[in-house]
Parts: C-alpha cells; structure tokens; sequence
C-alpha cells in the first residue's frame, strides 16, 4: 500500500467552492485546513496525474468521510484511474449524501468497466436519466452505446446515437464526443465512408484536439 501523500503546504484552499468551504466547516480547524489542502491538490492533480490525485482524495476521505466532496473527489478521481469499484461505490456515496442525478453516466461507465454492460443500460432506462442536463444526457448516451457494444449489438448502439441527436451544425464539447463515439461505430459496423465523414466533423469542430480524430481520420485515407 503506498504511504499517504503530506498535504501539500501551498495549497491555497480559498479556491474550493463555496459549498466545499461550507462543508469543510463542519471539520475541527486543523482537519478542515488538512481536508482541504488535500482537495485542492487532488483537483489540480485530476487532469495530468489521476492516480496522484486519487491519493490526495483518499488521504482526505481518511479523516472526512462524512463529507460528500471527500467522496466526491474520490469517486472521480477513482474514475479516471480506472479503479470502478472504488469509484461506483465512492460515486453512489455521493448520490445517497448529495441527491442529483449528475453522476448517473458515471456509474454507468463503472458498470461497463467492471464487465457488466446489462447494469449499464438499466441505468441508462432509468427514471433519473431524464433529469440529466443535455450535455450529461448525450455522455450517457455514449455510455449506453457502448455497453451494446459490449453485448455485440452494434446497430443498436448507432440507434442510441442518432437518437442523441447529431447536429453538425452544432459544435460544443458534448456534441463533439457524441460525433466521435459515432463515428467509431460506424467504423464496428463496417460503414468506412460515413466514419470518415464524422470523424472529418470532429477534426474540425476539435480545436482543443481533445480526441485522437486527425490520427483516426488518417489511419482510414
């Protein structure tokens, strides 16, 4: 087991959120001031290095597990490094303390990780998938085609898509990765062209190169 990282002593806690603040306030002065130095550098780490930062997650779970942003961090944290049983069962902490709906592609996601795709769409047909935000509905949407996938269904993964609504007039971040998740599909379900045509979009809505499009999209000329 590797050893607890130190908080890091320039964290600057005055950049958490309010409501974070307001909760780290329930802690006694030196555990809120530890708490939130821990939260902070597992924030900035959450990008670049996960694993990093699901450290500094858990080091502030140790003595604030009570707290839904403790489990929050960890939970996203444990997302992005892979680890979907730490983070579905951080994930679901969050749901019971906080309420919402937000992490419902999530815990979805964690599902298709840990092999059980069927899990994956009961989320996805269940009622509170209707109170997600567009943007959130269409990753869900990604998160169901791809469990069909999974189950070798690759029709009816494009029909999930489609249904998500795919608009290349317009471009944002979710609609990009929408575009993407399609345009992969098609290239499962052997229909090169259309691939081609949708993973060109990206590239050009992609200004970020937040996805591996060009590199795709050269592979397939």
């Amino acid at each position: 087991m590797e050893p607890e990282p130190p908080p890091p002593e320039d964290a600057d806690v005055g950049v958490l959120s309010a409501e974070v603040r307001a909760e780290l306030r329930g802690l006694s002065p030196d555990n809120a001031d530890r708490v939130g130095r821990h939260l902070v550098a597992a924030g900035e780490l959450l990008d670049d290095d996960p694993l990093r930062a699901l450290a500094h997650a858990r080091a502030a779970r140790r003595t604030a597990a009570r707290l839904a942003a403790v489990r929050e961090a960890v939970g996203v944290a444990a997302y992005l490094s892979g680890q979907w049983q730490e983070a579905l069962t951080e994930l679901r902490a969050v749901r019971r303390m906080a309420g919402g709906s937000d992490y419902l592609p999530l815990l979805a996601d964690c599902e298709r990780g840990l092999g059980r795709p069927e899990r994956a769409l009961e989320l996805a047909r269940s009622p509170e998938a209707s109170q997600l935000s567009t943007a959130d509905r269409a990753e869900l949407r990604i998160v169901e085609a791809g469990a069909r996938r999974d189950l070798g269904q690759v029709e009816a993964a494009l029909l999930v898509l489609q249904d998500a609504g795919l608009d290349p007039a317009e471009a944002e971040e979710w609609t990009i990765r929408l575009w993407y998740a399609y345009a992969d599909t098609l290239l499962a379900a052997g229909r090169r062209d259309e691939a081609r045509h949708w993973f060109q979009a990206v590239v050009v809505a992609d200004e970020a190169h937040s996805t591996d499009a060009a590199d795709r999209l050269s592979s397939l000329d």
